[in-house]
């Protein structure tokens, strides 16, 4: 038997476990790609409203990796590790986000970049190791409205680069599709 979610389609067995985030901006795909895989466009607008970022290393290739710092706005540092395990310019990004290189809590995001005339939807697939853990990150770390903060950094950076006055995009999170 198999189960559909509101939408008809088939429930996925890792709902629970899922964040789903999308935006539009307003650029066209190659440059939004760009601003994701460039250390030097990531450390301007990456993370959440108030979070500044330091990079110790960053070397985006399948197996490399982005070792970084968050700042916190109230002075908390966050230490990060990203790896990149899957790059297929300009339509996809898979990595595994933690702490640390060996962090058990690490999960899995999965970034599309869908061209849209000349706007970009990226959505960000985030999967947790267990409910508990993707629970946590939404209740403790407000993993949602940090995403969501975070895409919309992104929105306004492009905007910035391309000379658009307004960010013109939308987004739409999804706690876990059920």
């Amino acid at each position: 038997m198999t189960t559909t979610s509101n939408g008809g389609e088939a429930a996925r067995p890792t709902a629970d476990r899922e964040i789903v985030l999308s935006r539009m901006i307003g650029a066209p795909r190659e440059l939004v790609f760009e601003a994701f895989t460039r250390v030097r466009h990531l450390s301007r607008w990456w993370g959440p409203e108030g979070f500044t970022t330091t990079t110790r290393a960053f070397e985006f290739r399948v197996g490399g990796t982005w070792d970084f710092v968050m700042h916190g706005p109230d002075g908390t540092d966050y230490q990060e590790w990203i790896t990149w395990r899957e790059i297929v310019p300009p339509e996809r990004i898979a990595l595994l986000h933690g702490e640390s290189r060996d962090d058990p809590n690490a999960f899995e995001s999965v970034l599309t970049f869908e061209q849209a005339g000349e706007r970009t939807r990226i959505v960000m697939r985030t999967l947790f190791p267990s409910r508990e853990l993707r629970d946590e990150a939404v209740e403790k770390y407000h993993a949602i409205e940090g995403g969501e903060q975070t895409l919309r950094n992104l929105a306004a950076y492009v905007a910035d680069l391309t000379g658009s006055d307004t960010d013109r995009g939308d987004t739409t999170p999804k706690g876990a599709e059920s």
